[in-house]
């Protein structure tokens, strides 16, 4: 038991060091726990990000919410009971520009639970860029077992309704791409904004 959490608070401060190296970094450099509103179509959602967990999966989304590069993009993806996706693609299902992979923090004890945000990726387990979810329930088959699990970086503190009406949205397979879970109605983020420490 000593051990595991010996490696699990090596593993956390070695992360710190390797996000101090990240355009986010300077970005409410003292701030453990920077809080984002995400105005959406659907109404306003608010999430607590936890730096001190996932430095790097923070800085990475705080980076694309202080270019205002989240405004008008898409949750392609919704699934009722499991998951509501987006960030990557605008409304006309093009791909947003992203940054760099960034290494997965599933490892930092956090879990996908209900009403947390994490990070979308490919079967890779380093390749989240920019894509993020919200777990709309204990998705335990997400988090780290004996395999790589998805990076949760922080939890929703406001419009858990918001993300309910969402979740309960009509989906269809979009007849261009094939994609499933598509909302009918698309759903937007109409902006992600840093709001100012307390």
């Amino acid at each position: 038991m000593k051990k595991r959490l010996l490696i699990f608070i090596i593993c956390l401060m070695s992360n710190q060091v390797f996000a101090k190296e990240q355009p986010g970094a300077s970005i409410q450099p003292d701030d453990f726990f920077p809080v984002v509103e995400i105005q959406t179509t659907a109404g306003k959602i608010t999430v607590e990000l936890d730096r001190l967990r996932a430095p790097i999966t923070v800085n990475n989304f705080l980076f694309h919410v202080v270019r205002d590069s989240y405004s008008g993009t898409i949750f392609h993806r919704v699934i009722k009971d499991f998951v509501v996706q987006g960030g990557g693609y605008n409304e006309n299902f093009e791909e947003r520009p992203s940054q760099a992979t960034i290494f997965n923090e599933s490892g930092n004890g956090l879990k996908n639970e209900m009403f947390t945000i994490a990070m979308a990726r490919e079967d890779e387990p380093h390749s989240a860029m920019r894509q993020f979810y919200f777990n709309m329930a204990d998705n335990v088959g997400l988090d780290p077992g004996k395999s790589w699990g998805y990076a949760v970086f922080g939890v929703v503190t406001k419009g858990e309704e918001v993300l309910e009406l969402i979740s309960r949205t009509q989906t269809h397979t979009d007849p261009t791409f094939n994609w499933k879970d598509v909302p009918v109605k698309p759903i937007l983020v109409i902006k992600a904004t840093l709001l100012k420490e307390k």
